[in-house]
């Protein structure tokens, strides 16, 4: 794989290489989202069951240990990890966004102490690390996320997570449209199938974030996975 060739849709498929960014690691962050038990909940209907069997895969092989590796790589260079995950603060979730009231996968009723809200013990948050909580799909657009960044003179963010063609490909458009560098992590990341997956990184690369891997990531931070 090579990040300034790979992952083009038809918009750029003849554009120049892309430049390596500039990234100061001061300046750099680590946004893991929604790595949350609900996903990784295995569905009780056989059927079901086989149909999420690919994605439950890759989740156990490489999302869950590699985000690991890379939270523990930031960390181990004084770089910020912070967290997002989706959860109501009320029982009945009347506060949550009408995307996720709508009949279907996506109705998601999570209070904040439920099982399915609480982030996978294997990448969970270390003391001190922000988490933000938000009833939307973009963790920009429902929490202080945009602020609490600058605040921090955050102006690079590393995306990594669930789902790829949903809370990452919203919360990814946000940040850019706020002025954010991103940057996608291609192999610490997933949707319900690859396809999906792939397809969406095409969607998304070269105008709202620069889609790579882990280790083509850590070449640019000098980071040791």
């Amino acid at each position: 794989m090579n990040w300034k060739t790979d992952y083009r849709s038809f918009y750029y498929a003849g554009a120049p290489e892309p430049e390596d960014p500039d990234l100061d690691p001061a300046q750099t962050a680590l946004l893991c989202i929604d790595v949350q038990d609900y996903g990784l909940d295995l569905p009780e209907d056989p059927a079901q069951r086989a149909l999420w069997e690919p994605f439950q895969l890759r989740m156990r092989q490489t999302v869950l240990p590699g985000l690991r590796v890379l939270q523990d790589a930031f960390r181990d260079k004084q770089m910020d990890v912070l967290h997002a995950r989706i959860a109501c603060l009320l029982e009945d979730g009347r506060d949550r966004s009408l995307s996720q009231k709508k009949p279907g996968w996506n109705n998601l009723l999570m209070p904040l102490d439920s099982q399915a809200s609480q982030i996978m013990p294997e990448v969970a948050p270390r003391p001190g690390e922000i988490v933000m909580t938000k009833t939307t799909d973009s963790a920009l657009t429902g929490t202080n996320l945009r602020l609490t960044l600058h605040n921090m003179g955050i102006r690079n963010v590393v995306v990594a997570g669930i789902y790829t063609d949903q809370c990452i490909s919203s919360t990814v458009r946000s940040l850019a449209d706020e002025s954010f560098n991103v940057l996608v992590v291609e192999d610490c990341c997933a949707a319900g199938t690859m396809e999906l997956h792939r397809h969406e990184l095409e969607v998304i690369n070269m105008i709202y974030c620069h889609v790579m891997s882990s280790r083509e990531l850590a070449g640019l931070l000098g980071l040791e996975l």
